[in-house]
């Protein structure tokens, strides 16, 4: 992960491939973290749903969440919004949505413009996982 403030450096270049999968403690989710602002809290991660991991509840964030699908199938199954390659999703800030489902192995570009969530959801153990 990189994390830095705009004045510490010009520029990023992060080969991705490069990097480990950091599995998160929700199971069959994974996170590479290109990049976060420890002060807004504002990040950047590819993020990996193995095929039939879940969010397992409806939930919130407390900035606004935007996710670009790379591969795979993930659905939101209240509204059966479903992110497919070349799918853009922006939830809004305090917009209630999920639970969630990936149909199939599934990785998204994940970028929030501020915190993650008003406080960690239960389903995760470790609090790196809701940064």
């Amino acid at each position: 992960m990189t994390s830095t403030s705009p004045s510490a450096i010009s520029e990023l270049l992060t080969h991705c491939e490069e990097m480990a999968w950091r599995p998160k403690s929700l199971a069959g989710v994974f996170e590479k973290m290109l990049w976060r602002d420890e002060q807004s809290g504002a990040s950047i991660a590819l993020i990996k749903f193995a095929k039939g991991a879940s969010i397992p509840t409806p939930h919130s964030h407390a900035s606004n969440q935007f996710m670009y699908c790379l591969m795979g199938r993930y659905e939101y199954t209240t509204t059966k919004t479903v992110l497919t390659v070349g799918s853009f999703y922006w939830n809004p800030k305090g917009n209630v949505h999920g639970p969630t489902i990936a149909h199939e192995d599934t990785v998204v570009v994940e970028i929030y413009d501020g915190p993650h969530y008003p406080e960690m959801p239960p389903w995760y153990t470790d609090q790196q996982d809701a940064r």
